[in-house]
């Protein structure tokens, strides 16, 4: 008996051998394939949270030529019939157009902004409607972090919290985003640079401007916002566009450990082609300067209507659009509209000389010389100043210079 059970022990130890090693690899591979699958991720689930940040590529309309971001929240609980699932997206870009002034509030950046849920379903709709791709980063967070999160976008939620005094540069639905993951998750920090040396929130703009065929919103955007969007961004402040956030978490580390533990497409759409006519309004404005120009050198009655015809014309509209430059700058909240040097061409009191040029009172031709003054002095320094003009404007100014030193002589 003990011989026969020796000899059988002996058999099937190498079988069982055999299939403890196969029973082992076995379960390396599915422990490999389960971590592999999009949504699984090695993050600490035990508190039943999950959190992910989107981001949404660009439109084709300038309202959302610069992408989008938004926070994704999964939350599993257990109730008296079982577990629950809780899958919402906060964004913190809605504003309701409904709101009494709307777009005066909107010029004075007095427009309130809020945040509000909204089910992935519909988000992910929207976008796919609009072919704009969606890229979910699910963050490699402790339990305590997902909940300081949570809890943060909880209390956001609340009253009037939800609210906020929108700044396009420096507080908006991105660097909403950045904050929170900032202030809930210590010691994270950014590898690298996201954006080379000496780089600047136009610069940032431009790339945009120009891959969505905006020239002439670039040359608006151009007109409107100072010197302060001339000075280099910091790591943090580049993230105030959605995909330089998303460069951020994907190059972010908390001890050496990333902060992202699994990246995927939710929506795949093509990007949009990147424009061909760059310099359009160049050519256009440099187009009616010419005309214009030589309409000035005929002698004829017809030319020297329509030549005083618009010297008044582009004195109103030099004067309106410095009166304007003025208003943002000195009446409302954007930061990025003050220290406009805009300011030297569209010169607001062309406004009042547009109503006595051909009345020709004593003062205005000493007006006039000090107009021209001015503007030689802005094309001297065109290209050195501390802030970067739109070379659209060059003939514009160059032609406005001209017409000075010809209202001098009238």
């Amino acid at each position: 008996m003990s011989s026969f059970m020796y000899e059988n022990n002996y058999e099937l130890t190498p079988l069982i051998k055999v299939f403890m090693k196969r029973s082992v690899i076995g379960f390396i591979c599915c422990i490999l394939t389960l971590l592999s699958k999009p949504g699984i991720t090695q993050t600490d689930s035990s508190c039943g949270l999950r959190i992910s940040v989107l981001t949404c590529s660009p439109g084709q309309d300038l309202y959302s030529l610069f992408g989008h971001n938004a926070l994704r929240i999964i939350d599993t609980f257990k109730t008296a019939g079982g577990y629950r699932l809780e899958d919402s997206i906060y964004n913190w870009g809605t504003f309701d157009f409904d709101e009494p002034n709307f777009y005066f509030k909107f010029m004075r950046g007095k427009l309130l902004y809020f945040l509000s849920p909204d089910r992935l379903e519909d988000f992910i709709y929207e976008y796919r409607y609009e072919g704009r791709s969606v890229t979910e980063q699910v963050l490699n967070l402790s339990c305590a972090e997902k909940l300081r999160i949570k809890q943060l976008v909880s209390i956001n939620m609340t009253g009037n919290n939800r609210f906020y005094k929108y700044d396009f540069l420096f507080d908006n639905c991105t660097t909403r985003i950045r904050d929170i993951i900032e202030k809930n998750v210590p010691g994270i920090k950014v590898s690298g640079s996201l954006v080379p040396p000496g780089t600047t929130f136009r610069n940032m703009l431009y790339s945009y401007l120009d891959k969505g065929s905006q020239p002439w919103s670039k040359l608006g955007i151009d007109i409107l916002l100072g010197s302060e969007i001339d000075k280099p961004v910091t790591n943090d402040q580049s993230m105030f566009l959605p995909e330089y956030l998303m460069k951020a978490v994907d190059s972010s580390s908390v001890n050496n450990i990333s902060v992202v533990s699994n990246k995927h497409l939710l929506v795949n759409a093509q990007p949009y082609d990147e424009m061909q006519d760059l310099y359009n309004p160049l050519i256009t404005i440099g187009f009616i300067c010419i005309v214009l120009f030589m309409l000035g050198l005929l002698k004829t009655t017809s030319a020297k209507t329509i030549v005083k015809f618009t010297d008044t014309l582009l004195l109103y509209i030099t004067g309106l659009i410095g009166l304007l430059i003025l208003f943002m700058w000195f009446f409302t909240d954007h930061k990025a509209c003050s220290n406009n040097y805009n300011i030297a061409w569209a010169l607001p009191t062309n406004f009042a000389a547009a109503f006595v040029a051909w009345r020709k009172p004593s003062w205005v031709r000493q007006y006039f010389k000090i107009a021209a003054v001015v503007t030689a002095l802005l094309l001297l320094s065109w290209f050195w100043l501390p802030q970067q003009m739109n070379i659209a404007l060059l003939p514009f100014t160059i032609y406005m210079l001209y017409r000075y030193v010809k209202l001098v002589s009238v």
